[in-house]
């Protein structure tokens, strides 16, 4: 079992900074010896016989912003003297105060009137903006200078480092991504934000070879390449070379490339649209196909691959939209009409309110104009079924799988979104869910509810789940329609976990509840809506639609 220390408050040390940057490489060379390269294994060795002050230096410029710093502005009292600190970093190569920079990166260190100090000379407006200043230098001044020989009218030190990129591998090694930076370290020292504590077995590796990091590091360029909007089919052909044998980075090239289909099809680039599409694995895939295939009115070759969909739905998002899309393929190929089976009839709700604000919104007014002492309305959405999900199914959600967790950082495990999580947990979960069945699950929520408040997950939500709403969801909700909704939850988390009605009515001294979908003027259901309506109705769940329009108020 891996953990890192707990100290009673590690922020009162100065150097906590310090700290928990040796603590990650302790866990690298812990954990990823094989996979470190010689020149991180030679980083990391040389670093921990640093004089603590220049280690101290190079961690506080790698946890800040961008890669050049002036002498002037890394002043920290834990470490003193800046000067002298730099010394052994220069002597490495890790900083360098001679790095050639363009006129573009002066523009960012230096202020206003420095600039107007060093190019005074070319400068023709003095009162002018650094904006129209910079247009005007960066075609006078082409090339790159040290900041020495840019400003040597200043006395200034220039720092730049050279190990960014050698550091962005280590963190993407620890934490799995590049989205998550060291200020984790921080939030969780404040207690911002709390993790789950998960055992972590030899497997527990995202990253399991040098291939991975590298594989990782390159989908990353080939995404910002594409966010940049270099050459759709150079960035296409890079990723499509791309050979991979880990799982969870495959997933993560099907989904950059159902992006870039999504980017295609938004500008009618159908054809490369269409080729992303047949080869890409990433849920939706196939729909998006049919869809495009109908948009170029291939309409045999779509109803052709809707008609094998049909067969085997991946979710139930692409059966429902099948049940749209064929009936239109079929009229298209000259077929006979089909009647679309009608919709079952809910519970409608018909309001009339006085919009006193127009900065609450619709779901605030009606859970006002409902809610009675003996009846209380919340406004849940998403949150109450999920957070119950989440307490009861625990154990089953933070399982130390392999694979599932690599770093203390984590709200959830990383394969919540693949198709077998649950068959990984079938019998953890199988576990939970029998409380549903003797009465357990009661004192369970309520226990759980209490020891892991405030602990990430990526089902609680513990901003909107109060003890009252908690003590009357229990009362109020049967057994038997929370399992119904669990199920269901694991059937899909994905599409599944969003689309709930947004408010809850409860009578606590009949022990029964109605939960409320609002709808406000030229407002309509959305797919996922419908599908959780349509689940609610077919288990004969009280459920109610509750459409609103506005009064105008006389003066």
């Amino acid at each position: 079992m891996a953990h890192f220390p707990v100290t009673a408050n590690p922020l009162d040390d100065p150097f906590y900074y310090l700290n928990n940057f040796m603590q990650v490489l302790e866990w690298l060379e812990l954990r990823y010896a094989d996979v470190l390269s010689v020149d991180e294994q030679r980083f990391i060795a040389t670093f921990k016989v640093l004089p603590r002050e220049s280690r101290a230096l190079l961690v506080r410029m790698v946890m800040r912003k961008g890669i050049h710093f002036r002498a002037s502005k890394l002043v920290y009292t834990e470490i003193g003297d800046v000067q002298a600190a730099v010394g052994p970093l220069l002597e490495l190569g890790w900083v360098d105060e001679r790095m050639p920079v363009p006129v573009e990166t002066l523009f960012e260190v230096l202020l206003k009137a420095e600039i107007l100090q060093c190019f005074a000379s070319v400068i023709d407006q003095p009162k002018g903006k650094k904006s129209q200043w910079l247009a005007a230098l960066s075609m006078h001044f082409p090339q790159m200078n040290s900041f020495n020989d840019w400003c040597p009218s200043l006395d200034e030190r220039l720092f730049s480092l050279t190990i960014m990129g050698l550091c962005d591998r280590l963190r993407l090694m620890f934490f799995g991504n590049l989205y998550q930076d060291w200020s984790e370290f921080v939030l969780a020292d404040l207690g911002i934000h709390t993790y789950e504590k998960v055992e972590f077995c030899a497997d527990s590796r995202g990253l399991r070879s040098r291939e991975d990091v590298d594989a990782c590091l390159f989908l990353h360029e080939c995404q910002q390449q594409f966010e940049a909007g270099e050459a759709l089919q150079s960035v296409i052909e890079r990723i499509r070379d791309l050979v991979l044998g880990n799982p969870w980075l495959h997933r993560r090239r099907d989904k950059l490339l159902f992006q870039i289909a999504q980017h295609c099809e938004r500008i009618a680039d159908f054809s490369t649209a269409l080729g992303l599409y047949r080869d890409c694995a990433y849920p939706g895939a196939r729909l998006r196909l049919i869809r495009v295939l109908e948009r170029c009115a291939e309409y045999q070759q779509a109803m052709d691959l809707a008609s094998q969909a049909e067969l085997a739905p991946q979710s139930a998002a692409e059966q429902q939209q099948l049940l749209r899309v064929m009936p239109r393929l079929r009229r298209k190929l000259g077929g006979p009409p089909i009647k679309r089976a009608s919709a079952r009839q809910m519970q409608r709700l018909d309001l009339q309110l006085p919009r006193t604000d127009p900065a609450l919104s619709v779901e605030y007014y009606v859970q006002a104009h409902l809610s009675e002492q003996t009846a209380p309305v919340h406004y849940v959405e998403n949150s109450l079924i999920n957070s119950l999900f989440g307490l009861l199914c625990w154990p089953a959600i933070f399982a130390p799988l392999p694979g599932a967790f690599f770093h203390p950082f984590q709200r959830g495990p990383v394969d919540l979104l693949s198709e077998d999580f649950h068959d990984r947990r079938a019998e953890l979960f199988q576990k939970c869910l029998a409380e549903l069945d003797d009465g357990r699950y009661v004192q369970t929520i309520r226990e759980r509810y209490a020891s892991k408040w405030g602990v990430q997950s990526p089902f609680v939500f513990w901003g909107v789940l109060s003890e009252e709403l908690l003590d009357q969801a229990l009362d109020c909700l049967p057994a038997e329609h929370l399992k119904h909704w669990f199920n269901r939850l694991l059937l899909d988390i994905k599409a599944n976990r969003a689309g709930m009605p947004d408010l809850i009515q409860f009578w606590p001294q009949q022990k029964t509840y109605r939960m409320i979908e609002v709808k406000g003027p030229g407002d309509r259901l959305q797919d996922n809506q419908l599908r959780w309506l349509e689940f609610c109705h077919e288990h004969r769940m009280p459920i109610a639609v509750c459409y609103v329009q506005w009064v105008e108020q006389s003066a």
